[in-house]
This record gives structure tokens, C-alpha cells and sequence, in this order.
């Protein structure tokens, strides 16, 4: 009889647990995972953003940009000899058209007259917007979203310190058309009477494709609505257009635009471990959304279900 309870007793100490089982199986995905992904780190959570810290910290970003931008030493000389560079360079790839696009829509008073507002407003106006957007309907992605186009703008300085640029406006001998001056426009810094309050060689990179390229990609990505997301493509070509028949940009220009832009989603990416239309819309309470690795919330369960039928405590 003894023997007998010392066999059943060895037996059913051999046999191998489900839960252990469950929780290597587990391990072993989130494992695989780490390897596919070269990451151990899950997803950030989000926080709720506040809104007086959001509003403090645009304002005092943008004002630290501007003063950082326009003390970037007016190099003339070199702003005008990287200008003929890129001219340059855009003729030998075939896609210096900025001269004749200028030229074509100055010849229609009202195109460029609309176009000279746009290029000095809506680069504001639409980017806040879309923040006040993310904030009210997107707040769990308002963070990641909003990371990403202050890292944009910071990488942008770099570029206006190390490679000054002429805009095409300013090159010698080029007859390129200055629309602001000559359509008298108000509320552009690049020209007129608020010319010197700006620098005028910081073409490289655009922030204005920058800066709507975000908008649109972040309206494509949320938005519901088709026209919205419509809407939202449209918007950095129409931004394009614009910077280049008033002679601000060139087209690479917006080149560096963009490559600023992919750093700073690199950036918002490595941060929180996911682009912000992969995080969830909303915030969920603080003390239910603290960071967890995959499958934790499994494996707690497992260990509870096991400690239940051994009449013990988890572990």
C-alpha cells in the first residue's frame, strides 16, 4: 500500500504542470516577439495631456525656435552660393520649373494674391488646429503626434545653421518674382516690412511642407471622414505648390521637409515604441494603464488559477 502511494505520489509529481506549461509557451511568444522586433521595451502608455501645460509648452516652444532660428547668422554669401547650387543641381535632375510656375501664377492677380495669404497664415492656423483636434478627440495619440513635429522642428534648426539658403526670391540674376513685394501682400515675414524680423536664409529645410506634411498624415491616419482625409492629402500639395510659385522654396527645399519630418517620427517611434494611430484614442485611468509586457496580464492569471486549485497564495 505504501509503495502503491509512493508511485501515485512520484507519478503525479512527474507529471508536468499546465500552468508551468502555459506560462513557458507564453514566455516563449513574447520571446520570438522581442527577437522579430529588436525591441524588449512595450508601448508607452499614454497620459492625458493638460491643457495648460500643452498651451505653456507650444507657446514657449515656438518662441524658443524662432529666437533660435532668426539668431542663425545671415551668412549672404553663402545663403547665394548654395542657392546656385540647388539651382544647379534641380536643372541637371530636370525639375527646375519654379521659375516658370512663379512667372505663370503672378500673371493672375487674385491665384497669387490668395496664395501669399495662404503661405503666411495657414501654416499656423491648420497645425494648431490639428492639435486642438488631436487634444479634444485623440487624446491618448495627442503626445506621440505632438512629439513628432517638435522633434520636426527641432532637427530643422540644425539645417538652418549648417547649410544657410537662399529662397529663390533672393538669387541674383534668376528673375525670380518676389509676389509679396509686388502685390504689396501683408502678413509675410519673408518680405516686406517684417523682413527683418525673420531670416531670410533659412530655406533648408521647408517647415511649412514640414509642418503640413505632419497635418496630413496625422488626418489621413484619424480622421473618419473621407472628405476630412481627403482633405488632409491635399493639403502639403497645395502647401507645395504654393511655396514654389511665390518663390520662397525650392523643390528640395521640401525634400529636407520631409526627411525632417521621417526623423521626427523616428524619434516619437522610439520613444513610444509604436507611431501615434497605433495608440488607443482614448486615456484610460492612471491606475489601471501603467506599462505591462505582453502577456503579463496572462500569466498573473495563470498563477492565481494555479495557487486556487493548491489552496495556496500566488507567488
Amino acid at each position: 500500500m505504501g509503495e502503491a502511494t509512493v508511485k501515485t505520489l512520484d507519478s503525479r509529481t512527474a507529471t508536468p504542470s499546465p500552468t508551468v506549461g502555459d506560462e513557458a509557451a507564453a514566455e516563449s511568444a513574447h520571446g520570438r516577439e522581442e527577437r522579430r522586433t529588436g525591441w524588449s521595451r512595450p508601448p508607452r502608455s499614454p497620459r492625458r495631456p493638460r491643457i495648460w501645460f500643452e498651451i505653456l509648452l507650444i507657446a514657449v516652444s515656438y518662441w524658443t525656435y524662432s529666437l533660435i532660428r532668426n539668431a542663425v547668422p545671415e551668412q549672404r554669401a553663402s545663403a547665394l552660393r548654395n542657392a546656385d547650387w540647388i539651382w544647379e543641381a534641380e536643372k541637371a535632375l530636370g525639375i527646375a520649373v519654379e521659375q516658370s510656375v512663379n512667372h505663370a501664377v503672378n500673371s493672375v492677380t487674385w491665384l497669387v494674391v490668395s496664395m501669399n495669404y495662404y503661405y503666411a497664415t495657414l501654416h499656423f492656423v491648420v497645425t494648431i488646429g490639428v492639435l486642438v483636434w488631436l487634444y479634444r478627440r485623440h487624446p491618448g495619440r495627442y503626445a506621440a503626434a505632438r512629439t513628432v513635429l517638435f522633434a520636426t522642428t527641432g532637427v530643422a534648426l540644425a539645417g538652418y545653421y549648417l547649410y544657410p539658403l537662399a529662397p529663390p526670391r533672393l538669387m541674383n540674376g534668376q528673375n525670380f518674382i518676389d509676389t509679396v513685394l509686388v502685390h504689396q501682400t501683408w502678413g509675410s515675414m519673408a518680405s516686406g516690412n517684417l523682413k527683418n524680423m525673420s531670416n531670410q536664409y533659412a530655406a533648408m529645410p521647408s517647415m511649412h511642407i514640414g509642418w503640413s506634411l505632419w497635418c496630413g498624415v496625422i488626418i489621413c491616419a484619424l480622421a473618419a471622414a473621407p472628405w476630412a482625409r481627403i482633405l488632409g492629402a491635399l493639403y502639403p500639395v497645395a502647401t507645395l505648390v504654393v511655396i514654389v510659385a511665390t518663390a520662397n522654396h525650392f523643390w528640395l527645399d521640401a525634400v529636407g521637409g520631409m526627411l525632417c519630418l521621417a526623423f521626427g517620427f523616428a524619434v516619437s517611434y522610439a520613444w513610444y515604441r509604436a507611431l501615434p494611430h497605433r495608440l488607443p484614442q482614448r486615456v484610460a485611468a492612471e491606475d489601471a494603464n501603467r506599462p505591462r509586457r505582453p502577456g503579463a496580464v496572462r500569466l498573473g492569471r495563470l498563477r492565481h488559477r494555479a495557487a486556487a486549485h493548491s489552496g495556496g497564495r500566488p507567488e
